[in-house]
């Protein structure tokens, strides 16, 4: 018999591994200062892609009067318990009306966090006659969601629509002999790779197939489409997306998040969700601060047009000098280049201490062995300059990867 703690510390998991050189540095560094375009990492200034503040709103003048104003109106305990319970608010349920309106749906469920309120929904919208498909590139909270799921599951590789159908052949076979329904799960905006989901070409297979899509847009919500509503929006299918999940932690800089539906199917939420009923309720500067973002994605077009100002500059800028970006086709923007972990080290090491630029590394297992993948995020507060520093950076860093200048037997340590 093996000690659970022996057997954890003997098997860390392809991250943990590189626990102990890796901390503080390349896994859980710390950004200090005012949210911005530019921070303090080690006491030094950079210049930094890392934050999903897509709009700027994190420092946006009004939404720091607005925060600071509930928070000592309020406090962080108001209301007390969970919704169901005791801690439901007029403002709780003016900020479901208002971002149903948004959508274009009937009704909105609140949820404390995108992560968990996921996984506990697709918890709730399933049973063990039913069938769920998904992409194979999904957020792990739709993964999660789905391990949950006591019936049959199908995965089909990223955005491979006729792969799709094939699913949906086998699972209407299913689901005629267990009487249960079928569930396509997607995302509007796939946060590594930054290309969208073929929304349209999915809803485009409901004229053959009964499916009800749901679709994860915490990317897409107030970045894509002509006001921002997503990548449904975008792609013109608003109508042919059952479910619509947002989050607040992307373009509204806050915690929380929201799934938009059918009123039968919010109500089957709210009363089903256990993420939901045995959590405390969203706190009340959290739901005012997102009342006053919500505000300003609609009434300041400028915002998501600054946003894509920098999008274009930098994703056409990067292609102009020859690095691959992939399929992307939102602000979302990685650079693939090739080598191993310890010299993904030796870049990122390089571009923050000798060229003040932070962004973020990702490596195996989240992409695979010998590719690196360093992942940008534009906002609507980074500029040109900023822009055209980087693109110019980049170019040194990728020929000093290519004449293995960055050729090291082990993990930085720093």
């Amino acid at each position: 018999m093996n000690d659970l703690f022996d057997k954890i510390e003997k098997n860390p998991g392809p991250l943990g591994m590189h626990a102990d050189e890796s901390y503080g540095y390349f896994m859980f560094p710390k950004l200090e200062g005012e949210i911005g375009n530019r921070m303090q990492f080690r006491g030094k200034e950079k210049l930094v892609w890392s934050l999903n503040n897509y709009l700027g709103l994190a420092n946006h003048p009004e939404v720091r009067k607005t925060d600071a104003e509930a928070a000592a109106r309020y406090g962080l305990a108001s209301p007390m318990g969970a919704r169901m319970m005791s801690g439901n608010s007029d403002f709780h349920e003016q900020l479901e009306k208002e971002l149903s309106a948004f959508e274009r749906k009937p009704d909105t469920i609140l949820l404390n966090y995108g992560y968990q309120g996921m996984v506990s929904a697709i918890d709730a919208l399933v049973d063990r006659h039913d069938v769920i498909i998904y992409d194979s590139e999904s957020h792990a909270c739709i993964i999660d969601g789905v391990r949950l799921h006591m019936g049959k599951r199908f995965v089909y590789p990223h955005n491979d629509i006729n792969n799709l159908e094939t699913q949906l052949e086998r699972a209407v076979k299913l689901v005629q002999g267990t009487n249960g329904s079928i569930l396509v799960i997607t995302e509007g905006v796939f946060g590594m790779s930054g290309d969208q989901g073929r929304l349209a070409d999915i809803v485009a297979l409901k004229k053959k197939y009964p499916f009800r899509l749901f679709v994860d847009d915490a990317h897409g919500f107030g970045t894509m489409g002509t006001t921002g509503a997503g990548t449904s929006e975008a792609q013109g299918v608003m109508d042919g997306v059952d479910i619509y999940f947002g989050t607040f932690a992307k373009s509204m800089a806050l915690i929380g998040a929201f799934i938009s539906s059918e009123e039968r199917v919010i109500k089957h939420l709210r009363y089903n969700s256990r993420s939901q009923i045995f959590a405390k309720s969203l706190p009340m500067p959290c739901v005012i601060g997102a009342l006053k973002r919500l505000e300003l994605l609609r009434s300041k077009p400028e915002l998501k047009a600054n946003l894509w100002r920098i999008v274009h500059a930098l994703q056409n800028g990067l292609r102009e000098a020859g690095f691959e970006i992939g399929k992307t086709n939102s602000p979302v923007t990685p650079v693939y280049l090739n080598g191993t972990i310890p010299e993904a080290t030796a870049l990122i090491h390089d571009l923050r201490e000798n060229n003040d630029i932070f962004c973020s590394m990702v490596v195996y297992p989240v992409v695979p062995k010998g590719v690196i993948m360093l992942r940008l995020i534009p906002t609507a507060v980074h500029t040109l300059e900023d822009v055209h520093y980087t693109i110019e950076t980049f170019g040194k860093v990728k020929t000093n990867l290519k004449e293995g200048k960055y050729k090291v037997d082990r993990i930085v340590e720093v």
